[in-house]
């Protein structure tokens, strides 16, 4: 198995992808983890970190659909998730 979960995400911009990607970090980080890998943050199309057992994709609008990993991975279960608000806490 490669991973067992993969979140897959989008920003607005270049900067709001890797926005996102920073606030992933810190969040996690808050539960001591930290990425093996980070890669593409320095030009915010599409930013992955690689946690192991999760991975994260963040895209801009056109490079997530232009690579459409929904789609390549339509056979996998998905996960239901509804988001969380600013004010939640995890």
């Amino acid at each position: 198995m490669v991973t067992d979960v993969f979140v897959i995400g989008s920003g607005t911009s270049n900067r709001h992808v890797r926005s996102l990607a920073d606030d992933v970090e810190m969040k996690l980080r808050e539960f001591g983890e930290r990425p093996l890998r980070r890669e593409g943050a320095d030009y915010g199309r599409w930013v992955l970190l690689d946690y192991g057992d999760i991975v994260v994709h963040l895209f801009d609008t056109e490079t997530r659909d232009f690579y459409d990993l929904e789609r390549l991975w339509a056979d996998a279960p998905r996960i239901e998730f509804s988001g969380m608000s600013a004010n939640t806490e995890v």
